[in-house]
């Protein structure tokens, strides 16, 4: 049987207007799914501002004041679009900085808080030292001033560390628990790095020879199954491949064949609750797909906030997890999971494409 012209026409039309509908639904969803991240993140963000002690810090869980912590937080409010000394939490973010400002040593560039335990230095001081990084471009005049001596003291001690002899070759490039370590691995590193390559965009002075020794040394740590491992040789786990990828892209390492895997990995192995690092795999996990992109993204995405949104409490925060990470307590866990979710948003400098 023939089809008439007309008919043709009809059916046509028939089509494109049924593709149009489900185009509008689409982006009807896409709207009440970034209303919904809007809400969750806003309520977050007012109880990270209940939580703030008096001196600028927050609670740490078991760990008491962390300077990490704090600098989470700090960044949390950052990704959201909120702005030092300006707005509803611009005193809070002051306060903030401030604090870390108050904890980095004057002599050696050093930033970690008392309680932060025996492995949390280089933590603490990476993760510092990328927030004074992301925020100095913010702020201006004495403040400006102050974050930018702290930040070029940090980034001299962190480039000092990398340069330390290691025990084994293939660890050289990378850091570990202290300035003085002498080995390497991945979570640390991925700090490092990251910090580095904010300092470099805030004017700083990192030498391209260390964001090049340690990309070379994230690339040796990724493992034959796919995403990468704790230290060379190892095995992969969602928070150390979100973290090799994020690291790689980054770093100027676009889509090379070790991030590739990596989120390839990721999706034959998304992050589920609970895990023992549950938070710190979204945070990396979702930078890293997003500076991937494409279908990694379109995947990744939805599955992210549709796990983090039903598990937020009433009150804005987000539950602990299992393991190590319970010992943070509740501002370390929601400072995370706003930072997962706030990576559309672009606002933090570091995570743009």
């Amino acid at each position: 049987m023939r089809i008439g012209t007309g008919t043709s026409r009809i059916l046509a039309t028939v089509l494109f207007s049924g593709a149009m509908l489900g185009l509008a639904v689409r982006a009807a969803t896409a709207q009440e799914d970034d209303a919904r991240v809007d809400r969750a993140t806003d309520t977050a963000l007012e109880y990270l501002a209940r939580m703030q002690n008096p001196d600028g810090s927050w609670p740490a869980g078991q760990y008491n004041k962390n300077a990490a912590v704090a600098s989470l937080t700090v960044m949390a409010f950052m990704a959201k679009g909120h702005t030092p000394g300006e707005g509803r939490y611009g005193e809070v973010i002051n306060k903030g900085i401030d604090y870390i400002l108050s904890v980095c040593d004057p002599k050696t560039g050093f930033i970690v808080a008392k309680g932060s335990g025996s492995k949390g230095g280089m933590y603490c001081h990476g993760t510092s030292t990328l927030m004074l990084a992301e925020a100095v471009g913010m702020t201006s005049g004495e403040r400006e001033k102050k974050i930018r001596g702290a930040l070029e003291k940090a980034v001299k001690l962190t480039l000092e560390a990398q340069k330390l002899p290691r025990a084994r070759p293939e660890q050289q490039g990378g850091w570990r628990y202290t300035p003085v370590s002498r080995d390497s691995d991945i979570s640390v590193t991925g700090w490092q790095l990251m910090s580095l390559r904010a300092a470099k965009n805030a004017g700083a002075d990192v030498p391209l020879a260390a964001i090049t020794d340690g990309v070379a040394y994230v690339k040796r740590s990724a493992s034959k199954q796919g995403g990468f491992g704790y230290q060379v040789g190892g095995g992969p786990n969602h928070s150390r491949t979100g973290t090799g990828i994020l690291a790689l892209e980054i770093c100027g390492q676009h889509h090379t064949p070790e991030a590739i895997q990596g989120a390839e990995w990721l999706m034959r192995n998304p992050p589920a609750w609970p895990d023992s690092f549950f938070y710190y795999a979204v945070y990396y996990c979702s930078q890293g797909m997003f500076q991937v992109g494409g279908r990694y993204w379109e995947f990744y995405q939805p599955r992210l906030e549709a796990l983090l949104l039903g598990l937020q409490r009433s009150d804005g925060s987000w539950p602990l997890s299992s393991g190590s990470e319970e010992a943070a307590g509740p501002v370390y866990s929601t400072s995370m999971a706003v930072l997962a979710l706030s990576v559309k948003y672009h606002y933090l400098p570091i995570y743009q494409r």
